[in-house]
C-alpha cells in the first residue's frame, strides 16, 4: 500500500530580506529528510507583519491564505518567528493572528514545530514564560547534549550540533516547572529543544537546524553594517565555532581596527573579508536526523 501524503505548513514570519532563504531552507530541509516519504509543502504567513511590495506579492503568488488554516488539514505545522518590533512579544501587531494559530494547531495538527522566536512567543501566550534577555547576542554554532530519550531523537548520538542566532532565552527551570520536558541542551545556554505533549506534540527549538551554511556569516555581515551605519551600539561577536580560525583571527583583528578608528573604509574591508568565505555546514547530520524523525512520527500517527 502506498504511503499516506503528510500534508505540512509553515507559517513563514521571517521579514522580507529573510522571507525567501527561510522558504527555500525549510523546502530544502524537509525533501531531504522525508526521502522516499511523500510530502506536500503549504505556505502561509501572518497578516499584520509589514511587507514591501516584492514580498506582498510573492505571498500573494504563492502562498495559502492564513485566513483559511482553519479549514484545512494538516498533519503537521512549521511557525518561524518574526524580529519583534516591540520590547514585549504580546504588544506586536501580529500577536492576535499568531495566538490563533498555536491555539487551532493544538487541537487539528498531530505536531507542530516552534522555531526560535515562535517558540518564544508560544510559551508565553501558553504559560505566560517570558523570555531573558543575554547580556549580548547569542550566535554560533554548538554541541546541544541529548538529556532525555525522545524518538524525535532516534539515532542521533549523544550530542546534536546546531546554530543559534538571538537575543533571549528561555530558563530551563520556568520550562521543567510548566511541564515542558527538555530533549537537548547546552552548558553555554540552558535548553535548546524541549517539548510538551497535548492533543498535538508541541516542539519548540531555540536554534535553527534549518540554516544554510552561509546564513550566520550573513547576519553577521547584515550586523556589522548596521553598527557601522550607528543603527546598533556595539559591534557584533563572530559567530562563535563558526568560522575557520584564521578567518576567526582576521574578524577579530578587523573589529579592533573598526573599533580604534584604524579602519579607513570598514565597508570594503568586511567584503574583501567575508566576500569568499564559506563555512561548512557542520550541523546537516543533525537537522535532517530530525526533521526525518519528525516526519517519520507524523506518518506513525
Amino acid at each position: 500500500m502506498a504511503a499516506k501524503c503528510l500534508e505540512i505548513g509553515v507559517v513563514n514570519n521571517m521579514p522580507d530580506a529573510s522571507l525567501l532563504a527561510t522558504e527555500r531552507q525549510f523546502k530544502d530541509l524537509i525533501v531531504q529528510a522525508a526521502g522516499a516519504l511523500p510530502v506536500r509543502l503549504r505556505f502561509y504567513a501572518l497578516d499584520g507583519i509589514a511587507r514591501g511590495e516584492g514580498a506582498a506579492q510573492h505571498i500573494a503568488a504563492h502562498y495559502c491564505d492564513i485566513g483559511a488554516l482553519g479549514h484545512e488539514k494538516l498533519d503537521g505545522l512549521i511557525i518561524t518567528g518574526c524580529e519583534p518590533k516591540t520590547a514585549s512579544l504580546a504588544d506586536e501587531v501580529y500577536w492576535p493572528g499568531l495566538t490563533r494559530v498555536i491555539d487551532w494547531a493544538a487541537i487539528n495538527t498531530r505536531s507542530t514545530i516552534f522555531s526560535c522566536l515562535a517558540a518564544h512567543a508560544a510559551v508565553l501566550h501558553l504559560d505566560g514564560i517570558s523570555r531573558v534577555p543575554f547580556g549580548r547576542k547569542l550566535s554560533g554554532v554548538f554541541d546541544c547534549a541529548v538529556v532525555a530519550q525522545d524518538p524525535l531523537l532516534e539515532g542521533l548520538g549523544p550530542e546534536l550540533r546546531i546554530p543559534h542566532s538571538r537575543l533571549n532565552d528561555l530558563a530551563a527551570e520556568e520550562l521543567s516547572a510548566h511541564g515542558y520536558r527538555i530533549l537537548t541542551s547546552s552548558p553555554r545556554f540552558g535548553a535548546d529543544m524541549f517539548v510538551r505533549q497535548q492533543e498535538s506534540l508541541f516542539v519548540f527549538l531555540q536554534g535553527h537546524p534549518e540554516y544554510d551554511a552561509d546564513s550566520l556569516l550573513r547576519e553577521y555581515r547584515r550586523d556589522v553594517v548596521r553598527y557601522l551605519r550607528g543603527e546598533r551600539a556595539s559591534f557584533p561577536q563572530t559567530p562563535e565555532d563558526y568560522f575557520d580560525p584564521l578567518t576567526g583571527k582576521h574578524l577579530a583583528a578587523f573589529a579592533e581596527r573598526v573599533a580604534t578608528r584604524q579602519s579607513r573604509h570598514p565597508h570594503r574591508e568586511l567584503a574583501n573579508l567575508l566576500d569568499d568565505v564559506h563555512p561548512a555546514k557542520t550541523w546537516r547530520a543533525s537537522s535532517d536526523g530530525l526533521y526525518r524523525n519528525w516526519l517519520t512520527y507524523l506518518a506513525s500517527r
